[in-house]
């Protein structure tokens, strides 16, 4: 083994660390926060916290699991941003001084960008990949976007939200409801035995291939609202048809756009990423897509959806391989795109 990278990912209330050697993935551990429930949604000094807490084990744990030692890694990678400033500081740091440490390069990572190459993540060396050029529809808590991807480190942004992302539509929705956060895991759930067609929720008329969903959790609030003026028990009597009707505008939305960017491209293959891949709904509906006209899905498995260092340790392997480090002066960046 030549090239054994470790990647360090803590950009949210997620502190994970992972080993790639030579393209392979040997470990890939994950540190969650449960102290932002009672909050219903995560709370940035807290999550700062807890990565202080955590990346220590957690680094530790991934080396011990890869099976390496520390002196055999050749880089070490990590998430500068986008994401919460003080959680990435955590991460930042802790790169910045074990890869002084260990007088080895350090690599920055944009995490959207870790997102998209997920599929590149191997487990066996017979794991198949996507083939350039492809369609990567990101969706996640903060971002919704339809990318061209042309090479590991040329894509283009053909589409992205202008307001509230999928995930974030998710979420709210599901906190209107009286569901527990993250909501939108909760809303997947129920959505299995209900209606999707049991209420209509209004859907956005945005030009060219961006995205909105502030207008969606509007219709859904209001709908809520002017029910429960004459039955006290909506929700609790329509919970499963909502969460099934909420789901399946949500993803009307965001399969019309992506419809149009594969006629505008003429891509052979279609990818999603991001913490909503891991929605059931969404990953039928773009199975099917696929399927109906007669595409390659890439469907990541759902332990890669979410925030996890084997994206950011895959990055930073294929920048690695072009000598592409970073300076130990850079600081992280709270909001960019890729």
């Amino acid at each position: 083994m030549k090239n054994i990278i470790l990647g360090i990912e803590s950009s949210c209330d997620d502190t994970s660390a992972a080993v790639i050697a030579d393209g392979l993935l040997l470990s890939n551990v994950i540190a969650s926060q449960k102290v932002h429930e009672a909050y219903g949604g995560v709370v940035p000094e807290l999550a700062s916290r807890a990565h202080q807490q955590n990346i220590v084990p957690v680094v530790s744990e991934a080396i011990r699991q890869a099976g390496i030692k520390i002196s055999d890694l050749s880089a070490i990678a990590y998430t500068r941003g986008p994401g919460l400033l003080g959680s990435l500081l955590v991460g930042t740091s802790f790169a910045k001084g074990m890869a002084l440490g260990l007088n080895i390069p350090l690599i920055d990572v944009n995490h959207l960008h870790a997102h998209v190459l997920s599929h590149f993540i191997k487990e066996k060396q017979e794991d198949e990949t996507p083939q350039f050029p492809f369609l990567c529809l990101l969706v996640s808590g903060g971002n919704s976007q339809i990318i061209l991807v042309k090479d590991y480190f040329d894509m283009e942004i053909l589409g992205k939200t202008i307001d509230d992302a999928a995930g974030e539509a998710f979420d709210k929705c599901a906190k209107v409801i009286g569901l527990p956060y993250p909501g939108g895991p909760h809303i997947d759930r129920l959505a299995q035995t209900g209606n999707p067609d049991a209420f209509k929720f209004s859907k956005p008329h945005i030009p060219d291939l961006d995205y909105s969903f502030s207008g969606l959790k509007t219709s859904f609030l209001y709908t809520i609202r002017d029910y429960m003026k004459s039955n006290p028990k909506f929700i609790e009597e329509n919970m499963e048809d909502l969460c099934a009707s909420l789901q399946k505008t949500i993803i009307d939305i965001l399969l019309d756009k992506l419809k149009k960017a594969i006629r505008q491209t003429g891509v052979k293959s279609v990818a999603i990423g991001g913490g909503v891949s891991a929605n059931s709904g969404v990953r039928n509906a773009i199975e099917e897509l696929c399927i109906r006209q007669g595409l390659k899905p890439w469907i990541p498995q759902r332990k890669f959806t979410t925030d996890n260092a084997a994206m950011v340790a895959i990055a930073g392997y294929h920048k690695l391989l072009n000598k592409d480090y970073s300076d130990l002066a850079l600081p992280p960046f709270a909001r960019v795109t890729i």
